[in-house]
């Protein structure tokens, strides 16, 4: 993710929540250092963000409660509703685009008043999905992954099939078949035309291409 990216993900991530965060669990979810964090904090503030940070337990960085927040367009319930889907599709690995899924999460958060997100809080230990998560993956192929298919833009990836035989291939993204077990990526290699799919667990590495590669 890059910085301004970052900055407005965590001003959302911050404008979802009525309490304060620490600067270690930022680091953490935003996986940077907590110096990272400290830099973004001082940015979000000099681009006048009404940042606060409390001590104490429960304290943290927090947004002044006066800052006003878009108008609330999801009742609790149907906020619960989609906030614990995408957990469950972000846990049980169904999807590479969890960035982009964790930031829409933070957005539906945000449209909350105080009373519905401690509703919404409620209502999410109410709710459980089960099932068979899809095969682990790299968390920079992923993300070279959502930004390629978003951006419509050609992938280097270093692939290994069944035979265990790693090859090099540029390819470009058709669609994205989510099932119980694995995650595909339907892609044309541009070096011999074809289409073919490959597994996302296979990907050993994944290189956003600016121009359409050259066999």
């Amino acid at each position: 993710m890059q910085r301004t990216e970052r900055l407005f993900a965590l001003a959302e991530y911050l404008r979802g929540r009525r309490t304060g965060v620490t600067a270690e669990v930022l680091a953490e979810r935003f996986g940077v250092t907590v110096r990272t964090i400290y830099r973004d904090l001082d940015a979000l503030r000099t681009a006048s963000m009404p940042l606060s940070a409390e001590r104490g337990p429960g304290g943290g960085y927090a947004l002044d409660r006066s800052y006003s927040l878009p108008p609330v367009n999801f009742t609790a319930r149907e906020a619960a509703l989609l906030v614990a889907l995408g957990r469950f599709a972000i846990d049980m690995r169904l999807l590479p685009f969890t960035e982009t899924l964790e930031s829409a999460l933070d957005k539906v958060r945000a449209a909350l008043s105080t009373s519905a997100q401690r509703e919404l809080l409620t209502r999410l230990t109410e709710l459980a999905f089960h099932g068979v998560p899809t095969l682990p993956s790299k968390k920079e192929v992923r993300a070279a992954v959502e930004r390629a298919w978003f951006e419509q833009q050609p992938l280097r990836i270093t692939y290994v099939d069944g035979n265990f035989i790693e090859t090099t291939r540029n390819v470009r993204i058709q669609s994205v078949v989510m099932d119980r077990h694995e995650t595909r990526l339907d892609a044309v290699d541009l070096d011999s035309g074809e289409q073919r799919p490959f597994r996302l667990d296979r990907i050993e590495r994944a290189v956003v291409l600016r121009e359409r590669a050259t066999p």
